[in-house]
């Protein structure tokens, strides 16, 4: 398993993203059947290759692979759910995307952590723990909102427009775009919000707690929060056009990369 490298899996992953784009304009079922295995492949090397290291979720690097993991595991759900839908040229572009994005930190660990045996941590380590789980998992949410938020526009673009869809370039209803837009926001929002507050707990307890505030990380993650609480009021108490909402998902999804680029004030390896 040490042996399995990024590019083991990223070069599954762009392969399948080919045959994705071969599929648009020439579908068949062999194809499809192609680029689920390869994908299906990349996600085994993916996966190994976590379990084969110990993860510094904290860190630019684990962080984004551990996403793009999540993700293709999204991936492949709906290419089976939604068989004859345009799905992985959507998703599989921003699994590459946070694979490519992970390439350019610094791949050593800042203090690494078995996730099985996250119980038995006690402390402010087991806090710190949480706060980057409780983070990661609302990232996803929000990516999943960004995926659903593109299909939509460009779905609504075509609808009004009135052009008929290629023969492989078929998208889901833009009722069913805003349903998945909504369910990643409402699971997504109180995720956020617990690892936001769980992190201003641990950020008033350390000392020099002025400069982390200030910290890119931090203030990325404010704003993302801000954006979402946003999406989130409009999404339940005003009648806003799909469309409005679509694009403030996108602008919580720039504010997602923007944090994730950012190192991590809280380090997973310092005091327990």
């Amino acid at each position: 398993m040490n042996r399995i490298t990024v590019l083991c899996f990223g070069a599954s992953y762009a392969v399948a993203l080919g045959v994705e784009l071969v599929e648009l304009l020439w579908p068949r079922p062999v194809q499809r059947l192609i680029g689920l295995s390869f994908a299906t492949a990349g996600l085994a090397a993916h996966t190994l290759f976590l379990a084969a290291q110990p993860l510094a979720l904290a860190t630019q690097f684990w962080s984004t692979i551990f996403l793009a993991w999540i993700l293709a595991i999204f991936y492949l759900y709906g290419s089976l759910h939604h068989r004859r839908r345009a799905w992985g040229v959507f998703v599989l572009p921003l699994v590459l995307g946070l694979i490519a994005l992970s390439l350019t930190f610094d791949r050593r660990n800042g203090g690494s952590v078995d996730l099985w045996g996250l119980l038995a941590i006690r402390g402010e380590r087991f806090w710190l723990i949480a706060h980057v789980m409780l983070l990661l998992l609302a990232a996803v949410g929000v990516c999943v909102g960004f995926v659903s938020s593109l299909m939509y526009l460009i779905q609504a673009r075509r609808l009004r427009a009135k052009k008929v869809p290629a023969l492989g370039f078929r998208l889901l209803s833009l009722e069913r775009l805003e349903a998945m837009n909504r369910r990643a926001i409402v699971l997504a929002f109180p995720l956020l919000t617990a690892g936001v507050l769980i992190g201003t707990a641990l950020i008033a307890q350390r000392p020099g707690q002025f400069r982390d505030w200030t910290d890119p990380k931090i203030v990325g993650t404010i704003a993302l929060w801000l954006v979402f609480a946003l999406v989130f009021f409009l999404r339940h108490t005003r009648q806003v056009a799909g469309r409005q909402l679509a694009l403030l998902t996108i602008v919580a999804f720039a504010l997602l990369l923007f944090t994730l680029a950012s190192s991590h004030p809280i380090v997973l390896g310092g005091p327990r």
